[in-house]
């Protein structure tokens, strides 16, 4: 494919053109190859130079005209679009510059070994757009507006105090919303409908007048191992990252912008002309009981009190599996400092609720038989009339809008590109057909 940059990076219509016609150039070149699983040592070579040349293309378009783009898509940024509305309207509006929902359709059907890798270029688009400074402030409040699915399912749970959303349970106690993780099938671990449910269930916390104050604890598992103990999470749902499952946008994405962010930031409301703050903002308690993996030890970052069982550990060993840890590398260096962070990712070190070094990630630590007194007095701390304003005050001292809109640009292309990696796919692979062999045998 013949790079023309000065067409990608001059005049805006031009240049949208010049995209458009050379990535369909690559499209028909990868047309002609075997599907990505079927392809030999020199198919692969033809596709991966085919792929890399479009890219290109829509790094220099990027490059020049995020703005134009993003402004376009939102109406001048009179609209509001979440991550998968953004991508699915780039796609419509600008041929070429990210897979189409008919390619992504197509990809889902496939593990995560034979796709085509298209979710790279959704990253890049999402790197491109977080970096900047207009476009992506913009993108991270459109993130942190109430879903849909919470907004029709909050009157009834204003109403009844209980919502059932599948893979958690939410229930309103003395003005105490209690979040229950019940996936006792995967003990807690975390895919696209978990996060969906999860972002439901905090919005609908946050939306309800008669909460207070929220509170997460893993719920009791059937697992033979832990059967009848409560587990708070095993991280990442590794059999649904080999089948295909765990999508850029819905999960890896989704999870960091939605729900883990409404816990630390709040719901953005609609502007109304008032000089009133439009946020919601609630504190918010985690109960670590048995293990916290993964995306488990990165939930407790955004907590304003962490309490644990004595038995209890965490750890973050995305670097052994081949990803990046979400935004732990973003906050935990600041929370536990850069060496004990260096341990912990880079070398999967567990650190147990008892260890002196789990100080800075948890606040309190008691046997099984007080944890639940314990609790119930931390949640009462935090009804206090200032908390809410103290604790904003405290985020955005320990954590600006702005640094971590520049970590999740960075985040949204290194995990693309982790996620399609070679060693990834062979680990999740063998991963999974381990758990196969395991469950065979009982």
């Amino acid at each position: 494919m013949p790079a023309d940059l000065e067409g990608l990076q001059g005049d805006f219509a031009q240049a949208r053109t010049v995209l458009a016609r050379a990535v369909a150039h690559t499209r028909a070149r990868l047309t002609e190859l075997p599907a990505p699983d079927s392809r030999s040592a020199q198919h692969r070579r033809v596709a991966a130079e085919a792929i890399d040349a479009a890219r290109s293309a829509r790094a220099a378009f990027l490059d020049a005209h995020t703005d134009a783009v993003y402004d376009e898509l939102t109406g001048g940024r009179t609209r509001h679009l979440r991550l998968a509305q953004l991508v699915e309207a780039a796609a419509a509006a600008f041929p070429g510059l990210v897979p189409t929902t008919g390619q992504m359709e197509t990809e889902r059907t496939r593990t995560q070994a034979a796709k085509e890798g298209l979710e790279i270029d959704q990253g890049l688009f999402l790197n491109r757009v977080l970096g900047s400074p207009s476009a992506g402030s913009h993108l991270l409040h459109a993130m942190l507006a109430p879903t849909p699915r919470a907004l029709d399912l909050l009157p009834e749970f204003a109403r009844t105090g209980t919502a059932d959303l599948g893979s958690v349970r939410l229930e309103r106690t003395d003005g105490v919303a209690r979040l229950t993780m019940c996936r006792d099938d995967c003990l807690n671990a975390e895919d696209n409908r978990q996060v969906d449910d999860m972002e439901t269930a905090v919005d609908l916390a946050l939306l309800d007048p008669a909460v207070e104050v929220g509170l997460l604890r893993g719920g009791e598992m059937t697992h033979p191992r832990y059967r009848g103990k409560r587990v708070f999470s095993a991280g990442i749902n590794l059999k649904s990252l080999h089948s295909g499952g765990i999508s850029l946008v819905d999960f890896l994405m989704r999870r960091e912008l939605g729900y883990i962010h409404k816990i630390l930031r709040g719901l953005r409301g609609e502007a109304d002309g008032s000089w009133r703050p439009c946020t919601t903002e609630k504190p918010w308690v985690a109960v670590v009981d048995t293990f916290a993996i993964g995306g488990g030890a990165q939930l407790l970052l955004v907590f304003d009190r962490v309490l644990a069982a004595s038995d209890a550990y965490l750890s973050l060993p995305a670097a052994k599996e081949g990803i990046i840890p979400g935004a732990s590398n973003f906050r935990l260096t600041r929370v536990a400092g850069v060496r004990l962070s260096r341990q912990v990712i880079l070398d999967g070190r567990r650190v147990w609720a008892t260890e002196p070094e789990a100080g800075p990630l948890i606040d309190e630590v008691h046997d099984s038989e007080d944890l639940d007194r314990a609790v119930e007095r931390s949640l009462e701390r935090l009804r206090g009339p200032a908390v809410v304003a103290n604790r904003r005050m405290v985020n955005l001292a320990s954590e600006s809008m702005d640094e971590f809109r520049c970590y999740m640009a960075e985040f949204a292309l290194q995990q693309a590109l982790r996620l399609y990696s070679s060693d990834v796919i062979d680990k999740v692979g063998r991963f999974t057909v381990a758990k196969e062999m395991a469950s065979a045998q009982r």
